[in-house]
């Protein structure tokens, strides 16, 4: 299934892999990669139940937006410290993820990679076909794996409702 027109990127008109994940539904599968202590995690919904789950998409965090939505996310999260798993997901390589996350300082999220078998952005609705990057978003999960929160970006190189997403978070907690 494709979602023509989904999003936009510098206004003009994409396509989006799959199905939008809606508030209600359980959290769709995927397998993500982040590089820890010198090796390759896989990481899956099954991974992050029994604590609310914070997920922000970006395209690259080698663009100005993303560094921009990681950042605030991270600052924001700071004060949740372990009561919820949080993640920056991106099609960017772990390593590379890793890097940005280093030298930015970002403690308070997971940098996880869909680098592999994109089945994040294709099962979660978030997979540009045209540019096969990943668009913006945010969600929530609650401790269960069920979405209470879904922003998917309309245009691609903006910034997401941020207090909307942690406002859900924080409710979830």
């Amino acid at each position: 299934m494709s979602r023509p027109g989904a999003v936009t990127f510098k206004g003009n008109p994409m396509t989006l892999a799959g199905k939008a994940v809606t508030v209600g539904q359980n959290a769709p599968d995927f397998k993500l990669h982040s590089f820890e202590k010198g090796a390759l995690v896989a990481v899956t919904p099954a991974d992050l139940k029994g604590k609310p789950t914070f997920i922000s998409v970006v395209p690259s965090l080698d663009t100005p937006v993303c560094q921009t939505q990681t950042k605030k996310f991270n600052d924001q999260l700071a004060s949740l410290g372990d009561k919820v798993n949080a993640l920056t997901v991106s099609l960017d390589l772990p390593f590379a993820m890793n890097r940005f996350c280093g030298a930015e300082h970002i403690t308070n999220m997971r940098a996880l990679s869909d680098y592999q078998d994109r089945s994040f952005g294709q099962n979660w609705g978030m997979l540009i076909e045209e540019l096969k990057i990943l668009a913006r978003g945010a969600f929530v999960l609650d401790k269960n794996g069920k979405v209470v929160y879904a922003e998917q970006v309309k245009e691609v190189a903006q910034e997401p409702n941020y207090n909307a997403a942690m406002s859900a978070l924080k409710g979830a907690i």
